[in-house]
């Protein structure tokens, strides 16, 4: 569905009350699936293949000091290009300009760390992409709080946050099955990537923001503003720390994967591994979320779901940390799928419902971000330690498993949604 501009300038900042569309859905589903695909596929499968090739002694070290670098600068890039967001007057609205140049600017830096033969070149390559892809995160996750309805909120979540999962299947079936070779893989990903933003920046028109209505930008302020007082706004400080911690659990548990199943199960094909593992999971995911959703809308709940998928993954956390074979291996994947499927729709419906203001949505939902981004900072910095220190991978899966149950309980202090 089509929200064409609408007369007064109320509706930019308005609570929406019209249902969108399938076609709203399913093209905004498409832009998430490009941005996650480019994200999450260099992670898992791209960035250890290329760094392994580089310094092969040295590749755990060096995929921590790449992939955390990254992420450090999508902590700085998300919130960021959503505050600009919220203050961009273009006649194509706020949102499409930044999910158009976000994509060709990841573009560029995907392209840029192709071509990269050392662990500094792969660095910058992947923070400028991180920063595109960062600024295309503003644009395609602030739409829902944006144009779709609290009875339908859970519901479109669940279509998009399942693109996250689908991002990494498609990107691993691509990089493995249908190119050959780490460099044609981050120029694929690069490609797709604008191709599949294309169809809702281009159909799908939205209400402008007038100059008059426009904030005033202040540095310092907007330096503040990062800082949302969990004391003022406790509900919001509460959903970032769950989410928070939720991801670093879920970082913990993924960003070794490859050499997880290398390493510990002795997987013959760690790659094929990983594109095995993903499938499951993203099956199990979709199995769960939409329902999930569905059923969170109806009912009007969701912290009580949030528990729910936080004890399901603490339990497949719990098993990777027990058995290192690969029938156990498929067995979490499947449980972790089926709670991640449950998160996915429910948590992002509920940080839509403890904004602070209207106005500052994308920036707002930036900072919510930094609870995504920021644990692929601090994960690297634990999970080499934990791992070499710390009873290897019993002792990861262990932490992420405890680190996720405590972020699924504290949902529990959130006041303002039920």
């Amino acid at each position: 569905m089509s929200h064409a501009s609408t007369a007064g300038d109320a509706a930019v900042f308005a609570e929406p009350t019209v249902p969108v569309g399938a076609g709203w859905t399913a093209n905004l589903s498409l832009a998430t699936l490009a941005v996650f695909m480019a994200f999450m596929t260099p992670i898992q499968i791209l960035l250890p293949l290329q760094l392994e090739h580089i310094d092969p002694h040295g590749k755990n070290d060096a995929l921590s000091l790449v992939t955390g670098l990254g992420a450090l600068v999508a902590v700085l890039a998300n919130p960021l290009a959503g505050a600009m967001s919220d203050r961009t007057t273009s006649r194509f609205g706020r949102r499409r300009p930044w999910i158009l140049g976000g994509a060709l600017a990841g573009a560029a830096g995907l392209s840029l760390t192709a071509t990269q033969h050392t662990v500094a070149g792969v660095a910058v390559g992947w923070c400028l992409a991180q920063a595109g892809l960062n600024a295309m995160l503003a644009g395609v996750t602030t739409p829902v709080a944006d144009r779709v309805p609290l009875t339908q909120r859970a519901q479109v979540s669940g279509w998009t946050g399942l693109m996250q999962s689908f991002g990494l299947v498609l990107g691993a079936l691509i990089t493995t099955l249908l190119v050959t070779g780490v460099r044609s893989g981050y120029v694929t990903l690069a490609v797709l990537t604008v191709v599949l933003a294309l169809p809702f920046v281009l159909r799908h028109s939205e209400p402008p923001l007038t100059r008059a209505l426009r904030p005033a930008f202040d540095a310092r302020a907007f330096a503040r503003s990062l800082w949302v007082s969990p004391r003022q706004h406790p509900d919001f400080g509460w959903a970032w720390l769950t989410r928070f911690l939720i991801n670093l659990g879920n970082a913990l548990g993924t960003l070794y994967l490859f050499y997880f199943l290398a390493d510990a199960v002795h997987y013959d094909d760690p790659g094929t591994g990983v594109l095995i593992l993903t499938v499951i999971y993203t099956l199990c995911a979709a199995l769960t979320a939409i329902p999930a959703g569905v059923l969170s809308d109806r009912l009007g709940r969701r912290k009580v779901f949030v528990v729910l998928c936080s004890l399901v993954m603490a339990a497949a956390a719990v098993l990777l940390s027990l058995l290192h074979t690969w029938p156990s291996a498929i067995a979490a994947a499947a449980v972790l799928g089926a709670g991640y499927g449950i998160y996915l729709a429910v948590d992002q419906a509920l940080v839509t419902q403890v904004l602070p203001e209207a106005t500052d949505r994308a920036k707002d939902l930036g900072v919510i971000n930094i609870a995504n981004s920021g644990p692929q900072v601090l994960a690297p910095a634990l999970a080499s330690p934990i791992i070499t220190h710390l009873g290897g991978y019993t002792g990861l899966y262990a932490t992420a498993a405890l680190v996720i149950l405590v972020g699924g309980l504290l949902v529990g202090r959130i006041r303002s949604v039920s």
